[in-house]
This record gives structure tokens, C-alpha cells and sequence, in this order.
């Protein structure tokens, strides 16, 4: 066969040196990129995750127009469109008369198994690439994991660091630690006045996209009111630059933070932009730490954004790989409650959850501890079922995909994976959420309160939580003090706590 080579690129592969394309050239080259409705409707995404990907997918095929490639763009509402990956990828074999495929692996399991299976049904030679605008290839990550009693994160952001040479003297971290939490901790001050997050203004391209997806995806949650996310490079490469000259000298202080109404406080961002590939993660990680080199942030908020990148996100990604297909299906925690309807709606007299939701809603976006402390703690300590909880947040937020939500999800917050990624779960009560905001000021119930129903919720689902999982947990070395505190309570005490919890989740299944 002679006709030309067929790269398809999916949503989240919109990076100009993508491995599918790197031993290409535009003569002998189609590039396929499709809107389809199997992967905008799999899930319900969020209206403003949809238009991010479609208008952003819309720009990058310009963008590749413009440097000479060809590119086969078939949009959602082509009347012929066949709605999937696999679909599209059989017509435009025989639109083009194509000797091969050629596609960079995708970050999802169930795309990957798509993928394989083209191999026995298309007609040509298939080939599936590594992604290598990430750090540590899978094999590598493998490797790392074989015969190790523990994968945490810690060990393996060290590997990377060395690997990287990032923020090293030698062999040595700089400022001789490898972290700096105990800096990184702040909670919110009332003089904090954090800089505006760039916005960038739809031009008509996404004007199209945004109209389409109100029309078209109206029963979805989310709002597109706000929609401001950075949809080409050149946008991407301006939020980054804002985000190191305005942000990162404060970030690290301050990225635990929350504060209501303000949703971005002093955080990046940019993962949605990183995820589909408009920003380059290591070269990010660079700059941040030219930043500390040059003296316009310090080394605790320079280590503190780089460990996000090349230590939890790349260990993410491998854990993720290491654990499917058994990681969709863990409820090591045995937890089947579901997910209560203020999740979508944010009708709650809690405070913190209500404000999460809303950013959620309002930008398809919440910040770390949001999202760990706040509404996962809650998922956690009353007992949520693990897929109701992993599909909302693959639901929900702009970076989300299923690679690096469901093992933060099953591991980090829901604890689903019998600790496989983390030591103990991140359980907490009121007390924590007051520390780290100001959300238990503005709220109906005392967070000083610890039982009735005037009580903060968090304070009494705590101990639920950890005497209903005594079996499970209690062996937990971190564990063993708030286990002792409990066993040294009076029955009666424990008893209160247990009726006012059992109170309160019983209210989560009646309709108003």
C-alpha cells in the first residue's frame, strides 16, 4: 500500500511533539481528530470540561494546519459522524486509502482497550505509541513498584527528583530536604489578597462551541457563565506566565488555604491546560524553579508546585496503570452509601461543602484540599459508595480524567484500595476545616460543637467513621492515637456520638 499514514489525536493529546507525530512528515501524514459524542456522553461531563476540550481541540487542528499538516477534522454535529473513536478511525482509513495507524497511547483504560482491539478489526497495521510528555515511563514506573512492600509517593518523588535534576545539588535536595510542609501550611489570613487568575475572553471559535454545548448538553451540571479557560498555546504559555510572576511566591504558603468566594487563591490553575497537552509539565517544573534560582519565590513554594508535578502526578499516572482494571471496582472500606443529591445541587447547610460545589459548578474547578479535605472527606467519612464518588468527580472538574481521578479517588480520599497508595486515610474533623479556612464562621452549625444537631456534622461522622472501621484501621500505625482517644472515652460519650451521626446520615436519604 502506498496512501499516507493515519495519526489520530485524541482530546487530550494537544501537544505538537505528541509521539504519534514524531517520526512523521506532512506529506505522508493524516492527522484525524474527531469529536465524538461516546466520549463527551460516557459520563456527564461538566458544561465548561466539553467546551474546554472542543474548543481547544478546534485551535490546536488550526494550529496544525498552519504548520503544514493535513488534518481530517470531524466535528460533533457532522451528520455522518459515527459517535466513536473506533467508528472515525474506520471511515478515514477508507476516505484515505491509509497504509497504517499510528496513535500515541491514551491515558484511560477503556480507550486503551479500544485501542488494542483495532488491531484485530482494521484492516491495516496498527501502531500504539508511548506518551512521552510524561516523566517516568510506565515500564520504568513498573519497575519502581516490583517488590516494594509500600508504593508511596515520598520515595518515588525522590527517584524523580534525581531523575530530573530538579531543585538537586548532586545528589543532595537544596536547602537539604526533600519537602517543605511544614511551611506549606497556612491557613487563610484576613489580609490575603490574592492576585485576579488571568480570564481569557471566548473568541469566535469558542463562542461556537460554547453555544453548541448549551444546546446541546443542557441536562449536564455546570455552569458556562464563567467560562475564561486558556483554550490554545499561546493562552496557556500567558496563564503560566502569570501564574509564576503573581502566584507561585505564595503559593506554597498558602495552598492549603480556603477562603469563600475567592476559588483560585494562589494556586496555578493549569492543570486542565497541562492535561490536554498545551503546557509541557517538565518545562514547567523549569521555570518554576528558575523562579527560585533568581530569587522571585522561595524554595518551599518552588518544592512545594514541583512535587505536584513530578512526584504526585506522575505517581498518579503509574499507580493508576499498575492497579487497572481491579482500581474501578475497590471498596476496601466496604462503603455503599450514595452519593446525596447536594453534591450537584450544593442545597446544604454545610458551609464548606455548599462553597465547594459552588466553585465546582461555576468553574469546573476546585482546588486541592477542596477536594480532598472538604467534599472527599465528607465522601469518606459517611461512607459513599466509590464509583458513585469517582464518576462525580470525573463528572465535575476540567482536568479530570480517569487516569489521574479514580486513584486519587480510591486511594487518596475514599481509602478504597485497603492503602495501597496511602498510609491512612485522610480522614479529619471540623477542627481541621476551621484551621485551614474561614468557611465554619459563615456556616449554621458550631464547629466547637461535637454532637446534637447543632453540631457540626464533620465532628460526629469522625468517629463514626473510625469506629465502624475498626476492623480495617486500627492496626494502622498513624491511626493508633485518635484509636486510643476513643477507646479511653466513656461509653456514654462514645454512644453520643455515635446516635448523632447516625442522625445526621439518616437525614441524607430523606427528600425534602
Amino acid at each position: 500500500m502506498t496512501g499516507p499514514v493515519l495519526v489520530p489525536i485524541l482530546g487530550d493529546q494537544l501537544s505538537p511533539d505528541i509521539s504519534s507525530l514524531a517520526d512523521r512528515k506532512p506529506d505522508d501524514t493524516v492527522i484525524l481528530m474527531m469529536e465524538v459524542a461516546e466520549e463527551t456522553t460516557y459520563v456527564l461531563h461538566h458544561k465548561a470540561k466539553i467546551a474546554l476540550i472542543l474548543s481547544a481541540m478546534r485551535h490546536f487542528a488550526k494550529e496544525l494546519c498552519e504548520a503544514g499538516w493535513t488534518v481530517d477534522y470531524v466535528r460533533l454535529d457532522d451528520p455522518e459522524n459515527t459517535g466513536s473513536f473506533t467508528g472515525e478511525v474506520a471511515r478515514a482509513i477508507a476516505r484515505h486509502d491509509v497504509r497504517g495507524v499510528q496513535v500515541t497511547e491514551p491515558g484511560e483504560w477503556r480507550v486503551r482497550q479500544a485501542m488494542e482491539q483495532w488491531r484485530t478489526d482494521l484492516p491495516v497495521r496498527v501502531r500504539i505509541l508511548p506518551d512521552t510528555r510524561f516523566i517516568c515511563p510506565l515500564p520504568d514506573f513498573f519497575e519502581w513498584a516490583a517488590g516494594r512492600r509500600e508504593l508511596r509517593m515520598e520515595w518515588f518523588y525522590r527517584e524523580m527528583r534525581r531523575k530530573t535534576g530538579l531543585l538537586m545539588d548532586g545528589d543532595k535536595p537544596m536547602g537539604g530536604r526533600w519537602n517543605f510542609d511544614a511551611e506549606n501550611r497556612r491557613g487563610p489570613e484576613k489580609s490575603l489578597a490574592p492576585p485576579v487568575l488571568p480570564a481569557f475572553k471566548p473568541d469566535e471559535v469558542t463562542h461556537e462551541v460554547l453555544q453548541m454545548v448549551a444546546e446541546r448538553f443542557d441536562r449536564h451540571f455546570g455552569s458556562l457563565g464563567n467560562f475564561a479557560w486558556p483554550v490554545c498555546r499561546a493562552e496557556a504559555e500567558q496563564a503560566r506566565d502569570a501564574f509564576l510572576k503573581d502566584r507561585l511566591p505564595m503559593f506554597g504558603r498558602y495552598q492549603d488555604a480556603m477562603v469563600t468566594g475567592q476559588d483560585f487563591l494562589f494556586h496555578a490553575a493549569l492543570s486542565p491546560a497541562i492535561n490536554i497537552g498545551l503546557l509541557d509539565p517538565l518545562d514547567l517544573c523549569r521555570r518554576a524553579e528558575m523562579e527560585w534560582r533568581e530569587g522571585r519565590a522561595p524554595l518551599e513554594a518552588v518544592e512545594g508546585f514541583i512535587r505536584q508535578i513530578i512526584g504526585w502526578r506522575e505517581y498518579i499516572r503509574g499507580m493508576y496503570w499498575l492497579e487497572m482494571p481491579a482500581l474501578a471496582e475497590a471498596n476496601g472500606l466496604d462503603a455503599h452509601r450514595p452519593l446525596p443529591d447536594f453534591y450537584w445541587t450544593g442545597d446544604t447547610q454545610m458551609h464548606c461543602i455548599a462553597e465547594c460545589v459552588r466553585t465546582t459548578r461555576d468553574n469546573a474547578y476546585a482546588h486541592h484540599i477542596q477536594r480532598l479535605m472538604v467534599l472527599g472527606n465528607f465522601a469518606l467519612l459517611a461512607g459513599l459508595d466509590p464509583r458513585e464518588v469517582a464518576e462525580w468527580y470525573l463528572i465535575v472538574f476540567a482536568d479530570a480524567y480517569e487516569w489521574v481521578e479514580l486513584p486519587n479517588v480510591a486511594g487518596m480520599i475514599l481509602h478504597a484500595d485497603k492503602g495501597r497508595l496511602a498510609s491512612k486515610p485522610y480522614a479529619a474533623s471540623g477542627a481541621y476545616i476551621d484551621r485551614m479556612s474561614d468557611y465554619c464562621g459563615k456556616c449554621t452549625y458550631d464547629v466547637k460543637q461535637k454532637t446534637g444537631p447543632g453540631a457540626c456534622p464533620f465532628n460526629a461522622l469522625y468517629w463514626h467513621f473510625l469506629a465502624r472501621n475498626e476492623n480495617h484501621l486500627s492496626s494502622y500505625h498513624r491511626l493508633a492515637q485518635p484509636y486510643a482517644t476513643w477507646r479511653r472515652m466513656d461509653e456514654d460519650r462514645r454512644d453520643e456520638y455515635i446516635a448523632s451521626a447516625e442522625l445526621f446520615l439518616n437525614s441524607l436519604s430523606q427528600k425534602p
